[in-house]
C-alpha cells in the first residue's frame, strides 16, 4: 500500500506527523476517508465553477429565470416512464405528459451535495480529532527521536533510561489512556454506519440498496433491466412553472431540465457506497479484536512475539502478565514508532527491573516471615 501512495504523492495523507498514534484502519475510517470526502468536495465545486449546475427550456419562460427556479424549487420524473422505452414511448426514463399524475419522484439533492459533503468529511474526522486530543502527543514525547537509531552511545542511553523511567514509574496507570482510543474506534464504526442511513435519508430511501442494485443491474439481461442510476440520478428531468396568463389565469408550464452534475455525483456515490461497506465491515472486525484484546492476556502475547520477534519471549510473557491492556497498547504503539534495536533494549530492561522487584519482594517477605516471634 505504502508504494503506490509513494508514487501517486498521498503518502504523506495517511500519516500520524512524525509518529504513529493509531492503527491503519482507524486512520482510513477517519483521515482517509475525510481526505478522500475532501477531493469529491473540490471536484463538486469545480463543476460548479466551469459547469452549468441545471439547464431547462421552454418556449414560453425565459431560459434563465427558468433555470434560476427550477434549481431553487426542485425538479421531477414520472415513476411509471421508467419502464418505458426510450424513442418510442418517451424522449428519456422517466420523462412523460404530468398532467394529473400523483407519481412523481422530485428531487432536491442536488442542491445540497456540496454542503452534505463538506458535513460527512467533518464527521468522518471527528473521532480522529478527539484522539488526537486525548492522546496528548504521548507517544512523541516518549519518543524523542529515538526511530532513527542513528545517534551517538551516550545520547542513546540517556533516552532510554528517561523512556524506562516513565514506563516502570507509571506502569498499570495507562488504562484509561487506551480506553480512549478504543472508544474512538467504536465511533469510528458508528460514524460510518450512521452515515449509510443519513445518506438513506438524503436520497429518500434509495441509498441503502444502491450498489446492490448497480450490480444486479450489470447482471441482468441487456433488454429487461433499469439502470438504477438513472433512478437516482437523472441525467434529464422535469420542471412545471405557475404564471398567471392574460386573462388572469392560471397556466402550468412544462419545462424540460438537464442535471449535467448528476453524471459526477452518480459517480462519486457509487463509489462511497462500497467505500462505506468496506469501512463498516473493517472496523467492526476491529471492535471485535479490540475485545478479544480486553478480554485475552494471551492473545496480548502472541501479538507482541508475532510482531517484535527481537524481543525474548520471557520478557513479553513477564510484562503482559504483570501489566494492564493499556500498558500494553501503549507498548505496541511504542513499538511501531521507536528503532527496533532500542524498543527490545526498552523491553528488556523494564521486565529485567520487573524480576528484581519481584525478587526483593519475595525477599522481604521471607525475612518478615522469619522476624516473627
Amino acid at each position: 500500500m505504502a508504494f503506490p501512495l509513494r508514487i501517486l504523492g498521498l503518502a504523506d495523507i495517511f500519516k500520524d506527523g512524525k509518529c504513529t498514534i493509531c492503527r491503519t484502519i482507524f486512520t482510513f475510517a477517519t483521515k482517509g476517508t475525510a481526505v478522500l470526502i475532501l477531493l469529491f468536495f473540490g471536484l463538486i465545486l469545480s463543476k460548479y465553477a466551469w459547469t452549468e449546475s441545471i439547464r431547462c427550456t421552454s418556449p414560453t419562460v425565459s431560459r434563465d429565470f427558468l433555470d434560476s427556479l427550477c434549481w431553487a424549487l426542485s425538479t421531477y420524473s414520472v415513476k411509471d416512464a421508467f419502464g418505458k422505452q426510450v424513442g418510442r414511448d418517451v424522449i428519456y426514463p422517466g420523462i412523460e405528459n404530468t398532467r394529473g399524475r400523483t407519481d412523481l419522484l422530485h428531487y432536491t439533492y442536488y442542491q445540497w451535495v456540496p454542503i452534505m459533503l463538506l458535513s460527512q468529511a467533518i464527521l468522518f474526522y471527528t473521532p480522529r480529532w478527539l484522539w488526537k486530543s486525548w492522546e496528548g502527543g504521548k507517544i512523541h514525547a516518549l519518543m524523542m527521536d529515538l526511530d532513527i537509531g542513528i545517534c551517538s552511545e551516550t545520547e542513546k542511553r540517556i533516552k532510554k533510561k528517561l523512556m524506562i523511567d516513565y514506563l516502570w514509574e507509571n506502569f498499570r496507570y495507562h488504562n484509561w489512556w487506551a480506553y480512549k482510543y478504543y472508544f474512538c474506534e467504536v465511533l469510528a464504526c458508528i460514524n460510518v454506519i450512521g452515515q449509510m442511513f443519513l445518506m438513506n435519508r438524503f436520497f429518500d430511501g434509495a441509498f441503502l440498496t444502491f450498489g446492490i442494485r448497480v450490480i444486479e443491474f450489470m447482471e441482468s439481461d441487456q433488454e429487461d433491466r433499469i439502470d438504477p442510476l438513472i433512478l437516482v440520478f437523472p441525467k434529464m428531468t422535469k420542471c412545471t412553472f405557475y404564471k398567471f396568463g392574460v386573462s388572469g389565469n392560471v397556466e402550468m408550464h412544462d419545462a424540460i431540465c438537464i442535471l449535467p452534475l448528476n453524471v459526477v455525483n452518480e459517480k462519486i456515490y457509487v463509489f462511497l457506497w462500497f467505500w462505506f461497506i468496506i469501512l463498516s465491515l473493517l472496523t467492526f472486525i476491529t471492535i471485535v479484536y479490540r475485545f478479544i484484546i480486553i478480554l485475552s492476556p494471551r492473545m496480548r502475547v502472541y501479538l507482541l512475539r508475532m510482531r517484535y520477534r527481537l524481543i525474548k519471549k520471557d520478557d513479553i510473557d513477564l510484562l503482559v502478565r504483570k501489566s494492564k491492556m493499556g500498558d500494553w497498547f501503549l507498548f505496541y504503539m511504542l513499538g511501531e514508532n521507536v528503532d527496533s534495536l532500542i524498543f527490545r533494549d526498552v523491553i528488556h530492561e523494564l521486565a529485567h527491573k520487573l524480576r528484581n522487584h519481584q525478587f526483593q519482594d519475595c525477599s522481604r517477605g521471607f525475612k518478615d516471615i522469619h522476624q516473627e516471634p
